[in-house]
């Protein structure tokens, strides 16, 4: 069973800069696809970003150019470095991990961009 952990959330005003961290147990980590999702209030669960390995990456076109997600797979941790933050960027923030046909998803942590 995979575990996922995410820490980083806050608040923030615009222009601003937050990093999640997610921190993955239980699984075969280097193989799965890691993701960043969110979901903001009223809203269905969007794609923010993916990683499948170091060159595989994959953005909405909403947060290209500003978010950077990263993975370190001697310590099983994905991240999402988040700048010039903007008040549509609110949002619960939800780690993912993929391997094979099964989704896994973390807590997830709150981001609130204040304008």
């Amino acid at each position: 069973q995979v575990q996922l952990v995410e820490s980083g959330g806050g608040m923030v005003q615009s222009g601003g800069s937050l990093r999640l961290s997610c921190a993955a147990s239980g699984g075969i980590f280097r193989f799965s696809v890691m993701g960043w999702y969110r979901q903001a209030p009223g809203k269905q669960r969007e794609l923010v970003a993916t990683i499948a390995s170091g060159t595989d990456i994959n953005y909405a076109d909403s947060v290209k150019g500003r978010f950077i997600i990263s993975r370190d797979n001697a310590k099983n941790t994905v991240t999402l470095q988040m700048n010039n933050l903007k008040p549509e960027d609110t949002a619960v923030y939800f780690c993912s991990s993929r391997y094979g046909l099964t989704t896994y998803w973390g807590q997830g942590t709150q981001v609130t961009v204040s304008s």
